[in-house]
């Protein structure tokens, strides 16, 4: 085991700036849950860990594996308002907005990344459909997907998709429709799509749709974008639904704060809760992971002196002295962190640095709150 005064940090509060995600993200019950396709929505209090396993899917290396990750703020707001459908509920007159942004990143995802389609017959000519459709509607096989509702964009259907002509204004011709009339004809573009996409998708592979940052711009007083999301749920429930019926492993997987989750109110909620939801956990009896599980994998990646070293928690801190109230130094890190995977790092980070600047001084200040001394030596406690 390398001293502690050669460690850096264990890793970054900040998900985008980890180095040990990949590393120490693998084995919880949630991610496990979602790459199996079980379920999609995955909540949990800010800080849990909703973006380390979002980042943790969107960076797989598995060759059969494609995934695409959406963030909310790269989302053009302003033309999602305007397609909107009238005279419909408002928990549901975004639904078909968002299917639309959903088969189009499925169709980007298949049409550019995996190199095994087509694999059968039916798959070629169903490809050919998306790759027609993309192509004259976007002019380009890998369309950027935040622009697909571009006032400017037009929607070439008469060749590539079936629909009811009747939906369309007067004048307005299958070969030209504006983007801003897709809502006359979304659920009959929606259904082509669909199809067509859960053709192409090969058997053997899994793909992935993630979103994540839905908590950008969230106000519990916007009823706007309590519908927006609300209609967006509804969409991936949709679409994992006809996915897992048509046999093909597509999911769009959703991270959400439960905070947020839990303002939302629509018919079925309680089905969604209790069939999609994962709740992302730790040190609960609901779940069999620990943040002692967790900074363990991070202490063995920095610390370990060998692929075969195992750095335990009794490793790095001296639990022979109790902290105030007779708590395990865990106990009293677990108690200030909020069971939260970012709160701890970055205590224990704070605690390294301190222990370093002790050590460097050669001086132990009790009184200073989190102080690590080695005692013996290697081997750390917190004081205060």
């Amino acid at each position: 085991m390398r001293s502690l005064t050669e460690a850096e940090d264990f890793g970054a509060i900040d998900a985008d700036n980890d180095q040990l995600l990949t590393q120490t993200f693998e084995d919880h019950e949630v991610f496990l849950e979602l790459m199996k396709m079980k379920r999609f929505l995955i909540i949990g209090r800010k800080g849990s860990g909703k973006t380390a396993i979002f980042k943790r899917m969107i960076t797989n290396d598995d060759p059969k594996m494609f995934t695409f990750g959406h963030t909310f703020s790269d989302y053009p707001w302003d033309h999602h308002e305007r397609q909107a459908r009238a005279g419909i509920p408002d928990s549901d007159k975004f639904t078909h907005s968002w299917k639309y942004l959903i088969m189009l990143t499925a169709s980007k995802m298949l049409l550019n990344y995996d190199q095994a389609l087509p694999f059968d017959d039916e798959s070629m000519e169903a490809l050919g459909k998306l790759e027609s459709f993309v192509i004259d509607t976007y002019g380009s096989r890998d369309p950027d997907v935040t622009q697909i509702f571009t006032p400017s964009k037009h929607l070439k259907l008469k060749l590539n998709i079936q629909f009811n002509t009747g939906l369309l204004r007067a004048g307005i011709s299958p070969e030209s429709v504006p983007m801003e009339d897709l809502p006359l004809v979304v659920q009959d573009v929606n259904r082509n799509l669909v199809d067509n996409v859960l053709a192409c998708l090969h058997p053997e592979h899994r793909y992935y749709i993630c979103f994540d940052q839905l908590d950008f711009g969230f106000d519990p007083d916007d009823a706007s974008y309590i519908s927006r999301l609300i209609g967006f749920l509804l969409a991936c429930r949709d679409i994992n639904i006809a996915a897992r019926n048509a046999e093909k492993r597509l999911c769009v997987a959703v991270f959400l704060r439960d905070d947020i989750y839990e303002t939302l109110q629509f018919e079925d909620k309680n089905k969604l809760t209790e069939n999609f939801v994962s709740l992302i956990e730790w040190d609960t009896l609901r779940t069999n992971k620990s943040l002692k599980d967790l900074m363990e994998k991070r202490f063995r990646a920095v610390l370990s002196e060998s692929p075969r070293e195992h750095v335990r928690w009794i490793h790095v801190f001296d639990e022979s002295q109790e902290m105030p109230g007779r708590q395990s130094k865990y106990q009293y890190i677990l108690n200030r962190t909020y069971l939260r995977p970012r709160d701890m790092i970055k205590f224990i980070n704070a605690v390294l640095a301190n222990y370093k600047e002790s050590t460097f001084r050669g001086t132990n200040n009790s009184a200073s709150f989190a102080t690590m001394t080695s005692t013996p030596p290697g081997k750390c406690t917190v004081n205060t």
